[in-house]
């Protein structure tokens, strides 16, 4: 094998492939196109995303990221325009995904802020009612074997149950309610 192949395989081994394109206007909006195809994203992680790839580029090709910043504010524009991405529809699927999972108002809202999305897009996401967030109590203690639904012979103390739903964001007075039983339907 000659050294330049040796290389090239060490090259892309190490986790560099190939060469990052150089930054177009059609170039980001195609990426912007790859990209949402594959993943739900708010407008900011979109950005984010483009801003990496603008980054990557520069570094090998030269240039100041900065020079490319109102082609990466074009493109996440069109994609707004042309509804691709909507901050509202993200957050309120995501919210309503992550409940699903078991995850209190507290770690949903820091999720979303997280993927970017304005307060308080992520507060009307998210409905605020004590039923909601006890039937998501109820499937984070199900998930983790908390409360009436730990192993025979695996109770844990208490105390340790009621803060490993404390961490989980949960307030004190649902975490008491299911772990105690009284959240079980």
């Amino acid at each position: 094998m000659t050294e330049a192949g040796t290389g090239a395989s060490r090259a892309r081994s190490a986790g560099q492939g190939r060469a990052p394109r150089p930054i177009t206007p059609t170039y980001l909006q195609r990426a912007a196109m790859h990209y949402l195809h594959r993943y739900a994203a708010s407008s900011s992680q979109l950005q984010r995303v483009l801003e990496r790839k603008v980054e990557r580029s520069c570094r090998h090709h030269g240039g100041e990221p900065g020079e490319f910043s109102g082609m990466v504010a074009d493109a996440v524009a069109a994609c707004v325009r042309s509804g691709l991405v909507d901050d509202q529809r993200f957050a309120e699927t995501r919210a309503q995904s992550l409940r699903r999972k078991g995850r209190s108002a507290r770690a949903v809202s820091a999720g979303l802020a997280a993927k970017g999305v304005p307060r308080e897009i992520a507060a009307a996401a998210l409905p605020d009612s004590d039923e909601d967030e006890l039937a998501a109590a109820r499937i984070a203690a199900r998930r983790k074997r908390l409360g009436p639904w730990s192993r025979p012979g695996q109770e844990q103390d208490r105390q340790k149950q009621l803060a490993a739903l404390a961490r989980a964001g949960f307030s004190m007075k649902i975490a008491r309610a299911v772990i105690d039983g009284a959240g079980e339907t």
